[in-house]
This record gives structure tokens, C-alpha cells and sequence, in this order.
């Protein structure tokens, strides 16, 4: 295998040991057929099923694959954080390994990038996994594409194509691989979408739980501000404080009028609304002064260049 290949494939798995050798034949037949030079690429996330026994196997007999291994469960991010870090390929494509990714569509994605975008993400358009399942992603994706302005129909499919370059921008924590368009999109890369086969579970069990609306709620706030507001907190902050602080002057103006006619306003809850609404208007300020002066301190010690920025050479190309 070169050292520098095309094409690097990355897995993350999870208690997956009864699919992973039909996943590895699958992939054996894709590559047979496509030009480039790759590399596959396993990470078993803690498996307890005999999973990194396989992979180690694969590795053994097959120059292309590397296993890596964690030795407890740390989650999807993690595993693709490590296989964003060791992929060497100029194309870095991503798929899980329950086979319900169908390796077919390689060559497809490979197709799409080409096309002139730095990340393609799959659209299982016409999924196979039960309402459970497919009803929460509905709501999720709607709600992504609504806030994040990225107008792909399927933000979590596992299934998706990078240039190498997308990945050096991306951190990877928590469980922020269901918002990778959205953090790659914040950079300024170009994000596409090619509809993809998807396949009924056939081995293993699904790691879905209701538990991941909630998380992906959190997660989906998570990346909103951490895109939109990481390098200006004051404009959040700061505008929810600018209302606090409107509310409880109105309302304490109000009440002064009255108290000046007469009326007794020591006691009235509304009194103590109007306090409120001012304490957290000026904690809401607060917070977003602290946040400003964090940023301006870590924006001082980055001296370097940022990575989204490019120099044109005379020719107009890109240096």
C-alpha cells in the first residue's frame, strides 16, 4: 500500500463483529473497480464483541486496512476525530459499519466532490429503519437545515466524502458528527449532497435511543453558537440582557407612576418581576463582556494565518 494514498475510507464500529466481514468484501469489490490507491481505515469505539479481534484480523492479512482501538466506549465523535487525524488519503470518505451504508456508493460520492465541493454528505432518501427512527431525523433535519441555512435533506448520515484539507478545520467532541455539514459549512467550505442507497439492518443491534433527540437538541445549540457566536458573544448575550433589561425598566417605570399616586407596590409580585428581569438583564451583559474579552485574548495569541485563508499564485491559481 503507498504511503500516500488517494483515498482513505474511515469506520467507526461499535459491537459490530457479525457485519464486519461481509463489510470487508464488500469494500474488496469497490475497490477492485475504482483507480485510486486506498487505504481502509477501522476504529472500534470499546467494542466488547469481539470486534477488534476481527479488525486486527483484516489488518494482518490485508496491507490496506489499519485497526485502531479504544480501550472503552467514547462515542461516534471521538472515533472519527481519531480517523480524521490518522486518514492520509487526498479523499476521505466515512460509513459505519452495520452494512446499512452500502459501499456501492463510493465511486458516486467520489463523483460528486468532484464536481467542485470540499464535502458531499449522502441523503438516505428512502430509508429502510423503523418510524422510531425516521420520524425524530425528519424533525432533526428540518430543524438543522432551518437554522443552519445548509439546504441538504440529511445532516446524520454516516455516509459522506471530504478533501483532505475539510478535515484539519474540524474538532470533533460530544457528540458534534451529527453537525459536521453545519461546522464545515462555518469555515467556508462548499457542502453538497448526492442521494444514496441505504439498507435494512442485517446484523448486530441498533445503537439508536431516545435519549439522542435530547442530546441532538443540546448538540444542534451547541453548534449554533459555537459557528455563529463563538467570536462575538456579545451580540447573544448582549441582546438577551438589551430585553431583560427593557422588560424590568418597564415594568419599574410603570410601578413608580403608581407608587407616586398612592398605590403600595412593596408587596406586589409584579415588583419583584420587574427586579428580576434588570439582575438578569445586567448578568446577560456581564456574560457577554467576559466572553468578548476571553475572544479578544485567544485572538491575540493566534499570530498565524487561519486556515481558510488561501493566497492566489500570479497565474490565479491557489498557492
Amino acid at each position: 500500500m503507498s504511503e500516500n494514498p488517494t483515498l482513505s475510507i474511515l469506520i467507526p464500529l461499535f459491537n459490530e463483529a457479525e457485519s464486519l466481514p461481509h463489510l470487508k468484501k464488500e469494500i474488496d469489490s469497490v475497490l477492485a473497480r475504482i483507480p485510486q490507491d486506498a487505504e481502509v481505515v477501522f476504529i472500534d469505539d470499546g467494542s466488547r464483541d469481539g470486534s477488534g479481534d476481527v479488525i486486527r484480523q483484516f489488518s494482518r492479512e490485508d496491507q490496506r486496512v489499519r485497526s485502531f482501538h479504544f480501550r472503552r466506549n467514547r462515542g461516534k465523535s471521538a472515533a472519527l476525530d481519531v480517523g480524521f487525524k490518522v486518514a492520509r488519503g487526498n479523499y476521505v470518505v466515512t460509513m459505519d459499519a452495520d452494512l446499512q451504508d452500502d459501499p456501492n456508493e463510493i465511486p458516486n460520492l467520489i463523483e460528486k466532490l468532484e464536481e467542485g465541493f470540499d464535502m458531499v454528505s449522502g441523503w438516505k432518501k428512502k430509508r429502510h429503519d423503523p418510524p422510531s427512527k425516521t420520524i425524530p431525523s425528519r424533525f432533526f433535519n428540518f430543524i438543522a437545515r432551518l437554522t443552519s441555512g445548509i439546504k441538504i435533506h440529511d445532516f446524520n448520515c454516516g455516509l459522506k466524502i471530504y478533501r483532505r484539507e475539510v478535515l484539519d478545520t474540524i474538532e470533533l467532541y460530544g457528540e458534534l458528527h451529527r453537525f459536521i455539514p453545519v461546522l464545515a459549512h462555518s469555515q467556508g467550505w462548499r457542502v453538497g449532497e448526492r442521494e444514496v442507497l441505504h439498507h435494512e439492518r442485517r446484523w448486530g443491534k441498533t445503537k439508536y435511543g431516545i435519549s439522542r433527540m435530547l442530546y441532538g437538541a443540546l448538540d444542534l445549540l451547541t453548534v449554533l453558537f459555537i459557528t455563529r457566536f463563538a467570536v462575538r458573544p456579545m451580540h447573544l448575550f448582549g441582546a438577551f440582557g438589551l430585553v431583560s433589561l427593557l422588560v424590568g425598566f418597564a415594568i419599574l417605570a410603570w410601578l413608580s407612576v403608581q407608587w407616586f399616586m398612592g398605590v403600595a407596590i412593596g408587596n406586589r409580585p409584579l415588583f419583584f418581576l420587574g427586579i428580576l428581569a434588570m439582575i438578569l438583564g445586567v448578568q446577560f451583559f456581564s456574560i457577554g463582556l467576559l466572553g468578548e474579552q476571553i475572544t479578544n485574548m485567544r485572538m491575540q495569541r493566534q499570530k498565524e494565518v487561519g486556515p481558510d485563508v488561501v493566497e492566489s499564485t500570479q497565474d490565479g491559481g491557489e498557492a
